[in-house]
């Protein structure tokens, strides 16, 4: 009963995660800039969270000095992530946006070889292979459909995928005993500086606050800053760590689909195939492990 439980709180989790290019979007049709819907989007956040994690009187044990700051300079990967994958979204269709962050996946495998010194499994290497193999399917590359798309969108695309893959590399090596509610608070306290800093010019346009700005940015809060973290702190538990990756891919065909349905956006079957193959290459990395296992028993 407690593994279903898990199962489902992170669906939902990555589900919510999947909706906030709708919200990006919507802020950038109304003419706001990518300034003025961080800005926004980080204060909501900044507020919100740091209200939970007093609320909920969060532990502040294990800190000192030099963590708080490598937990504030990780959560800048947050804010850059942010900034390249709405500014992707500024010059490409979000479904292509979308896929191109997902590359953190692949991303990371690198990191932790360079970083960690843990090399990549023969079937690991094969499922980097597979995903860019979905990706040429994904972007629509077949249809030539990427031609004349701005190459800056590119750019901030792939980029958004490095400090993804930064972000989710680094939380998991900083202060991993501190309470998750004040992590969270002091990782959104660094992304928020950072884009305030990053943004300077642009904060005398986000006032007066207008509503249309104020529901573009509490969306995507509220979808990517605070329901998800809640809703993966009560599943990761209660399910393994390979299990938890495979079902938080669920947000790239939650994100194309919304795509296609609330932005109107065209999705060929060749990009769903592309998606398909993407997400069987997550599950042959996560899955392989226990799959041999299984096998040697038998």
């Amino acid at each position: 009963m407690k593994f279903n439980k898990g199962v489902l709180y992170i669906l939902i989790g990555a589900s919510f995660f999947g909706f906030t290019p709708i919200f990006a979007k919507i802020g950038f049709s109304h003419g706001y800039s990518l300034g003025q819907i961080n800005i926004v989007q980080m204060i909501i956040s900044f507020i919100l969270l740091w209200s939970l994690t007093l609320i909920k009187r969060a532990s502040f044990k294990g800190l000192h000095r030099k963590n708080i700051l490598q937990v504030m300079v990780t959560g800048c990967f947050i804010g850059l992530t942010s900034i390249f994958y709405y500014g992707s979204m500024q010059y490409l269709p979000a479904s292509l946006a979308i896929i191109l962050m997902f590359q953190f996946v692949w991303i990371g495998i690198i990191l932790e070889w360079i970083f960690s010194k843990i090399k990549p499994s023969k079937l690991t290497v094969l499922s980097i292979l597979l995903i860019l193999v979905g990706v040429f399917f994904a972007s629509n590359f077949v249809n030539g459909d990427i031609n004349g798309l701005p190459l800056k969108g590119f750019v901030f695309g792939i980029m958004s995928a490095f400090t993804y893959a930064g972000f989710i590399f680094c939380s998991g090596k900083v202060a991993v005993n501190v309470d998750p509610w004040t992590r969270s608070s002091l990782m959104v306290t660094g992304s928020t500086i950072l884009v305030l800093v990053v943004f300077m010019a642009d904060i005398p346009a986000v006032l007066p606050l207008e509503k249309d700005l104020l529901t573009t940015a509490v969306g995507v809060s509220l979808f990517g800053a605070v329901l998800p973290p809640l809703f993966f702190a009560a599943g990761a538990p209660l399910v393994s760590g390979g299990m938890a990756n495979i079902l938080t891919s669920i947000e790239l065909p939650i994100a194309i689909l919304s795509a296609s349905l609330i932005l109107s956006e065209a999705v060929s079957p060749f990009q769903w195939f592309g998606i398909v193959i993407i997400l069987a290459a997550i599950a042959l990395n996560e899955l392989s492990p226990n799959l041999f296992r299984i096998k040697k028993f038998f």
